[in-house]
């Protein structure tokens, strides 16, 4: 059996999204910019995607702006943001576990002079709110938070920071990373205080290589990227037509039966952590204090459906990993985007977990496709590798 539980990193796309952009690829294939019949009807499919994100998230067509991903999405809106109203402001809130597309971009402000204050998370990856609103200047610009952690799953309280923050000093600019909260949440921007708003095309069933930002149109925002002023002079260079017309195609698809497919994201869930969590030595990150006896949906409901943070001790996460790739499984030892560098995770770090068990935390993701059937032969594999694995690790 193949089981793929990294759906965080990436996910399938889908037959339809790869069949628009076949034919976009292939047959409607002109420049969006060229003003003959061929240009006219590649702009139209930009056209319909921008429509079918704005009536997803209840804003307007002109305030969707698209990216190449999540990562040039955070950028922009960081970086143009901070670019555009400096002189209004220079200080920017942010917490300790946000993606590195968010860190990184603030690290990069911060030696150019922006003053970047960090809010603390508890042990269960929820911003301390009070710790939030104590940090709040007359020169604070900017808030940015993301909504569901990638690492842990945890979730943020976003609408209700956004009215707080809002109440405190309402000129302060919101930003939330939704990378992992689009298609699990239905998010609408101006209902809940949202200024701007980041996702990507391939965690959703789309391509890789796209994505895109809302934009309320009360933010002043500099441009990151300079070309020829496509997209309202916000983003330069030809767009990737196949790919968005791919994003509109899964986003159509995205809220189809939704409340069916969280409440089987939910319920798979219940049922790994259930099963998981009697195996000797297993420590489940991320989850509130009253979730861990009973595993309740009424508690489960607080944290991502399809996010899963596991500490296995006594065997390092990179030789779990393999050792489960060799039984079909696939699964991932943080963040796609910072596995490959070996510093300790910011997240686990945030939260306090100890070294050991941080070297040893696997995350396992789901998607619409997954199935009981795997999550039962994934908990199976789990039991049969770990006595294993930790009675050589106690040999060498």
């Amino acid at each position: 059996m193949e089981v793929y539980l990294d759906n965080s990193a990436t996910t399938r796309a889908t037959q339809s999204v790869r069949d628009i952009m076949d034919k976009v690829l292939y047959e409607d294939y002109g420049n969006p910019s060229s003003m003959h019949r061929m240009g006219i009807r590649a702009e139209q499919y930009m056209k319909d995607a921008a429509s079918t994100i704005a009536a997803t998230l209840k804003v307007e067509s002109k305030e969707i702006i698209f990216t190449s991903g999540g990562t040039e999405a955070n950028n922009l809106a960081i970086i143009g943001t901070a670019m555009a109203n400096r002189r209004r402001a220079n200080h920017i809130i942010t917490t300790r576990i946000e993606h590195p597309s968010v860190h990184q971009t603030f690290v990069h402000l911060e030696e150019n002079g922006f003053e970047i204050s960090f809010v603390p998370v508890d042990a269960y990856g929820k911003l301390m709110k009070n710790k939030l609103y104590e940090l709040i200047k007359d020169n604070t610009l900017m808030v940015s938070v993301m909504y569901v952690n990638n690492e842990i799953g945890s979730v943020q309280d976003i609408a209700e920071l956004a009215t707080e923050l809002k109440n405190r000093k309402k000129d302060i600019i919101f930003h939330v990373d939704a990378v992992q909260a689009f298609g699990k949440y239905r998010i609408y921007p101006k209902r809940m205080g949202i200024d701007l708003l980041s996702f990507s095309g391939h965690k959703i069933h789309g391509p890789k290589g796209i994505g895109a930002l809302y934009i309320s149109d009360k933010v002043k925002i500099n441009p990151t990227i300079y070309g020829g002023g496509h997209q309202r002079g916000l983003r330069s260079g030809t767009e990737n037509v196949p790919a968005i017309a791919g994003l509109g195609q899964a986003v159509t698809e995205l809220y189809a039966d939704f409340d069916k497919k969280i409440s089987q994201l939910y319920y798979l869930k219940q049922k790994f952590l259930r099963e998981v969590s009697k195996i000797v030595g297993v420590t489940l990150n991320g989850l509130p204090a009253e979730c861990t006896d009973s595993f309740e949906m009424e508690q489960l409901i607080n944290t991502a459906p399809h996010i899963m943070s596991v500490s296995f001790q006594g065997v390092r996460s990179e030789v779990l990993l393999h050792a489960l790739e060799d039984k079909g499984i696939y699964v991932s030892a943080g963040s796609a985007c910072s596995s490959h560098h070996p510093t300790p995770s910011m997240t686990l770090t945030a939260i306090g977990l100890p070294k050991d068990l941080m070297d040893s935390t696997l995350r396992f993701s789901m998607s619409e496709l997954t199935t009981e059937e795997e999550i039962a032969y994934t908990i199976e594999q789990l039991a049969e590798l770990l006595p294993v694995l930790r009675r050589y690790t106690r040999k060498k």
